[in-house]
This record gives C-alpha cells, structure tokens and sequence, in this order.
C-alpha cells in the first residue's frame, strides 16, 4: 500500500479544499494518506487583519518527514506566477534530503490556485515540478483522462501539468466540482503510480 503526503499551503483556504479532494482520491485508489501544510510566515496579526484562514484542521509538516513517504502531492496558491513564499521556505530547508537522494524516485506532483483564468496556473505547477524534479522525483501530471479540463461551457481548472481552481481576485469563487474532480483524478493516479513502483 502506497504512502502519500497532500502537502499544501493555502492563505484562504482554497487550496486546503484541493488538497482534500487529492486526498480523497488517492485514498480510492488504497493508499494510505496524510495531508500536512507548511509553516505560516506572515505575522498573526497580519494574518488575520487579512482574513487568512488560520483554522486549518492538518497538522503542520516538518521537513525530516517528507522521506517517509512513497509519494508528495504539492499545492499552494500563486504569488506573481510562481509558487508561494511559504512553499519556497519549506522546501528551501529540504537540501539535507536532496543532498542524500533521500526523494530519488518517488512520486510527486503538483496543484495550484489562482485569483484568475491566466493568473499563472501553469507557471506556479512548473515552479513546483521544478522543485521535485531536483529531489529526483518521478512527476505525474493531469492527463486528459480528466476530460473536465476540456469544458468550454464554464471556468475550470486543471491543465496537464496538474489540477488547478481559480479563487477570483477576492476569493469568492470556490472549487469548482469540475476543479475537484481534477484534484480527485489526480490524488488517484499518484496513488496508483506509486503502488506500482513500491507496491
């Protein structure tokens, strides 16, 4: 049975439905799953003068912890196209890991959100994937098999690269059950992928 870790970062919680959704699926698929978040950087009182969502029921992840799984599904919000700051600061403090090999060969994958349609959905999942493929991870995307994708009848998320939503510039649009689909699909072929290669 494969071992899985959600790993996310979500200032307003919209990534933090995502990752519930990857977990989800990945668990339909037999794998045992733990969803974990990274450290919050910004001060508390700015936190939440800006209405950030601090009641996040995952236990916040270490470092050291992350060699433990067979896989790591990564997802934050975007910051100017790119991955979060926060994301940046957990990941920055894993070179005691890349420097053993201690993430080569394992699964990883990534999932994002933006404010808009074109707000760097992609460029955020491939500044994650970046990220993993120096730890020497093997990367599942969101295939077509996820035909969702390809609806031109409304907004959706999702791109080969990985499962994606879109928040709107104030944050009031949620997850879509197009977007969560995607999210599910995806937490799905990860766990699948992993049991192959450590099942």
């Amino acid at each position: 049975m494969a071992k899985v870790l959600v790993l996310y970062y979500s200032t307003y919680g919209h990534i933090e439905k995502m990752a519930e959704a990857v977990a989800e699926g990945a668990r339909a698929a037999g794998a045992t799953v733990d969803i974990k978040r990274v450290p919050e950087t910004v001060p508390e009182e700015i936190a939440r003068t800006h209405h950030f969502k601090l009641d996040q029921k995952a236990p916040v992840a270490r470092v050291e912890e992350l060699e433990h799984y067979d896989a790591i599904i990564v997802g934050t919000g975007t910051r100017f196209g790119r991955i979060s700051s926060q994301m940046a600061a957990f990941l920055d403090q894993a070179g005691g890991l890349w420097a053993r090999g201690a993430l080569n060969g394992k699964v990883g994958a990534a999932f994002a959100s933006t404010a808009t349609q074109h707000g760097g959905q992609e460029t955020t999942l491939f500044s994650i994937i970046t990220n993993l493929l120096h730890f020497g991870m093997v990367i599942v995307g969101l295939p077509y098999s996820h035909q969702g994708q390809m609806n031109m009848s409304e907004i959706v998320g999702g791109a080969p690269y990985g499962a994606t939503t879109m928040a709107a510039g104030d944050g009031s649009r949620q997850p879509s059950e197009i977007d969560l689909a995607g999210a599910r699909h995806q937490g799905e072929l990860v766990a699948k992928t992993a049991a192959k290669l450590f099942g």
